[in-house]
């Protein structure tokens, strides 16, 4: 059972990313639009991979991501951003991947990060 937290403030990208995770072998989810609703879920049902995208409609993924992490311990993590500039603080464990969304490279990542 992989449980995946979608942060992402688009709710079609949250979608085509619930998808993707779903080919690969994801089994339940949570999506936030929010920092602080991020950090909620995480905390009511502890992710075991976070797909979050760096600006969001309050605060940002990895703020949200490092919050996680900082209660949480360790959580794997893919980024996918259109300003991957922006995620200098974005911290491994993970990867970064560019919007627009390549489906190959997001199954890759999730193969490659998640605990299946």
């Amino acid at each position: 059972m992989c449980h995946v937290l979608v942060i992402e403030d688009e709710p079609m990208v949250a979608m085509l990313l619930q998808d993707l995770f779903e080919e690969v072998g994801a089994t339940s989810f949570a999506f936030a639009a929010t920092e602080r609703d991020a950090v909620c879920l995480a905390r009511e049902h502890q992710p075991n991979l976070i797909a979050s995208d760096v600006h969001l409609l309050e605060g940002t993924g990895p703020a949200a991501v490092k919050q996680i992490q900082d209660e949480l311990g360790d959580v794997p993590v893919i980024f996918i951003t259109a300003t991957p500039e922006d995620c200098a603080p974005c911290q491994p464990p993970g990867v970064v991947l560019m919007k627009p969304i390549n489906a190959r490279e997001v199954k890759s990542a999730f193969c490659e990060l998640a605990p299946l």
